[in-house]
């Protein structure tokens, strides 16, 4: 009890709840770019980092997935880390 008082008054944030809270904003945003609901990109973002992980190791916390509009089209941007590539894919 003690430790949260202090990390509530300090300000101090965990880790793991900044980026939390840093990917559900993610989320937010991209819904309100693309009309598109926070489940089905979680579900996106889900399956794309298990497609390229076959290929390569990637950072995944440092994934960031953004929904541009232009006119009347929206592309999906998503810049992904990656540590290195791997020899040959796995789980075919």
């Amino acid at each position: 009890m003690l430790d949260f008082i202090t990390r509530f008054f300090s300000g101090k944030d965990s880790e793991g709840t900044k980026d939390v809270a840093k990917e559900r904003l993610q989320l937010v945003l991209i819904h309100d770019r693309g009309q598109i609901s926070p489940e089905i990109m979680e579900d996106l973002r889900a399956e794309l980092l298990q497609v390229i992980s076959k290929y390569m190791e990637v950072e995944k916390k440092e994934m960031e997935m953004n929904l541009d509009q232009s006119n009347d089209q929206v592309a999906l941007v998503a810049n992904i880390p990656v540590k290195k590539m791997k020899r040959s894919p796995q789980n075919k």
